[in-house]
């Protein structure tokens, strides 16, 4: 396995290896990878030392996005996602927000694409209670993987 897919038996060892660091956590489906996704991982990282990725998994994307999606399967998501230079660790998560992870990384920034505002995005709230700063990246105008879908299936 990728040393940079994680799961909830190694984020604790790998949590206890870094904890001097600055972490930077930003999650998302990335269902269809496009150059957004890559902009909003470089600029994260350039908050921090380590970026932690989360990854919702089928299930939760079904949830989330409807029946068709996601096209690509969670565990090439994350294999693609180790592969970007700037992602430290990404790591699964089930449920249909990243709190239980953000609460459990305790990261000092968490970074949204600027398609949220901070009163929308998970684990703002808890992340400045705790000292952190949230962090919302502008988009790149016209990139989305639902338009991306969208332009493939029409």
């Amino acid at each position: 396995m990728d040393r940079k897919i994680l799961n909830w038996d190694t984020l604790d060892s790998t949590l206890v290896s870094i904890n001097k660091e600055k972490i930077v956590f930003t999650n998302g489906c990335f269902d269809i990878l496009h150059p957004g996704h890559i902009h909003i991982l470089e600029v994260s990282k350039s908050y921090g030392d380590i970026l932690i990725v989360g990854v919702n998994s089928d299930d939760s994307i079904k949830k989330l996005k409807g029946p068709t999606r996601p096209k690509i399967s969670q565990k090439d998501r994350l294999r693609i996602l180790s592969s970007i230079k700037y992602v430290d660790y990404v790591l699964l998560f089930e449920e249909e927000t990243p709190l239980k992870l953000i609460e459990k990384i305790k990261p000092n920034f968490l970074v949204k694409g600027g398609d949220y505002s901070l009163e929308d995005i998970v684990g703002a709230e808890f992340i400045e209670n705790n000292g952190g700063q949230v962090k919302i990246v502008k988009l790149l105008e016209g990139h989305s993987s639902s338009s991306l879908i969208d332009k493939f299936e029409n």
